[in-house]
């Protein structure tokens, strides 16, 4: 640990120097040796650095949504260069390049947070063996060891010994049973933000191995915390619990306002801001306008959660504008579902026929060929004006047939000439 902590005793110096003034505030209200001063001097250490880190968990969530945005693309190239690693791995650096996407841009919190992770480890076991560290001197580390969270020493661990925890002024159950609760805790934060981020913030319509790699990285990550933890002190699990709970908060904000396009968040999104257009006929958000303006700019590409908000504004009588804006359908052009303008104000789409079974095929077939047998319309002879009379020509070509036949069969005969009939006998 000594060479890791080298390596980040940069950082170690403004990290206590951090703590120290925090401490200062706190131990004015709280008293300067209690755990209520420490702790919350390393849980406000955790909000100013998660604050700072902010914009790269922003490029963060834009960076995972773009690595899923191309799952499919990635899927096509694995399964074409499936026996050329080489040649797959070049097709990859080359989507990524054409597209602007980093796949090490989803870890840049992590990366981020890790030196001031390691360096706060530093100063709390700096103060469990009493050395002095950065700005922290000895009446400060005099003061940080009498300092107990829920009857656990601030530099205390799980598998400390018990004189090493008699001499910092506690007991070992105690120590383990505060240790164990906040590693439990720890772990179960980590599986619950994980977990949300795959039921509810990712595209359902896309399986890829991206998914899986997502499943089982929800049940690995909580027991690496489970098992690192028991050799972190109690304010380093202060601090990774608080981490924890501020990524689960955030993350938790990010889902419920922008979700991602095709999950289960983005079709509770949708229908709360359909109900609320449909109540106040506008779009008050700007972010909501953002969103209504990316819907309306996707045309046939937008999902089923999509088309489903672009009928629901048309049953309330809006329609979506390409600025993200929206107005009364009866008086503007509205967007169809295909992308294309309709006018809303004029006649009515044309409603596709339903499609019928085969028995009503055959009988609809069966009743119009019985209607075509009956005449539609006749002249009788009082009706035919003489101008309109047949020429010599047409009698002599419409003149009935020998042999006596008559032109049209009558009920229960044969058409065409019939044969006549013998003679009777008398």
């Amino acid at each position: 640990m000594d060479t890791i902590a080298s390596l980040f005793s940069f950082i170690t110096t403004p990290v206590s120097w951090v703590i120290v003034q925090f401490h200062s505030v706190y131990g004015a209200i709280f008293g300067p040796d209690t755990g209520w001063a420490w702790g919350l001097s390393i849980v406000s250490l955790v909000i100013l650095i998660r604050i700072c880190l902010i914009p790269l968990f922003v490029k963060q969530i834009k960076s995972t949504r773009a690595m899923q945005t191309l799952q499919p693309e990635m899927k096509k190239i694995q399964e074409r260069y499936k026996n050329d690693k080489q040649r797959q791995s070049e097709e990859m650096m080359k989507l990524y390049k054409e597209t602007g996407t980093n796949p090490l841009s989803s870890c840049l919190p992590i990366l981020a947070q890790s030196p001031f992770f390691f360096a706060l480890y530093h100063v709390l076991n700096s103060i469990a063996t009493g050395d002095t560290i950065g700005v922290i001197n000895q009446n400060l580390l005099q003061s940080a060891q009498k300092a107990h969270i829920v009857g656990a020493p601030l530099a205390a661990k799980f598998t400390d010994s018990a004189s090493k925890v008699e001499a910092l002024g506690a007991s070992l159950t105690d120590v383990r049973v505060v240790t164990a609760i906040m590693i439990v805790l720890m772990s179960a934060s980590q599986f619950f933000t994980q977990r949300q981020l795959m039921t509810k913030n990712v595209d359902t319509t896309v399986k890829t191995p991206f998914m899986q790699q997502q499943k089982m990285l929800m049940y690995v990550f909580p027991v690496m915390f489970a098992v690192f933890g028991i050799n972190f002190p109690v304010g380093v699990l202060v601090y990774w619990l608080t981490t924890n709970v501020w990524t689960m908060g955030q993350q938790m904000y990010v889902i419920h306002n922008n979700p991602t396009p095709g999950s289960k968040a983005q079709a509770s999104y949708l229908d709360r801001l359909t109900k609320h257009v449909a109540q106040h006929n506008k779009v008050s958000k700007r972010r909501d306008r953002a969103i209504v303006k990316a819907i309306v700019a996707k045309g046939r590409d937008r999902n089923e959660f999509e088309r489903k908000f672009i009928n629901g504004l048309s049953k309330a009588g809006l329609a979506a504008q390409a600025d993200g804006t929206v107005i009364k359908s009866d008086a503007a052009t509205a967007q169809a579902e295909d992308g294309t303008p309709t006018s809303t104000g004029g006649t009515p789409k044309r409603q596709q026929p339903k499609r019928q079974s085969k028995s009503q095929r055959q009988h609809g077939g069966a009743k119009a060929a019985g209607e075509s047998d009956e005449p539609k319309t006749s002249l009788t002879k009082s009706d035919e004006p003489e101008d309109a009379k047949p020429s010599a020509a047409a009698k002599k070509s419409s003149a009935k047939p020998a042999g006596g036949t008559r032109s049209k069969a009558q009920s229960g005969q044969r058409k065409g000439p019939q044969r006549p009939k013998s003679p009777s006998k008398k």
